[in-house]
């Protein structure tokens, strides 16, 4: 299944001028399980989905909080002219199609829901 399938919320924001971060949240704990075991989601992965080194990506795994999160180098100073997102909120596409090793949503996940 796709990550964007899964989690309850992707979303990207600024975090400071300089960088992006990206966050992967799950509403309950046996999908945020399934996607942290199946070892898709990492820092090497989102380095691979937006064209950086991988030392370029911070990647936390805040497992009370059923979510991941990565921090990345904006391409653009925010604000800046080329800069095409000024508040950074859609640069999380490119982890939706992210493939999880599921065969179905885990129990207690409705995939219908908003």
């Amino acid at each position: 299944m796709r990550l964007g399938d899964l989690a309850d919320v992707v979303r990207s924001k600024n975090a400071g001028i300089h960088y992006i971060t990206v966050d992967v949240m799950f509403r309950d704990r046996a999908t945020f399980e399934a996607v942290r075991d199946a070892g898709v989601l990492s820092a090497a992965t989102v380095a691979d989905r937006y064209g950086l080194a991988t030392e370029d990506v911070r990647f936390f795994v805040y497992e009370p909080g059923l979510a991941f999160k990565a921090t990345l180098p904006r391409e653009h100073v925010a604000g800046s002219p080329g800069d095409p997102d000024l508040y950074g909120a859609q640069q999380h596409a490119p982890l939706l199609d992210v493939e999880v090793p599921v065969e179905e949503a885990p129990a207690g996940t409705d995939s219908t829901d908003p």
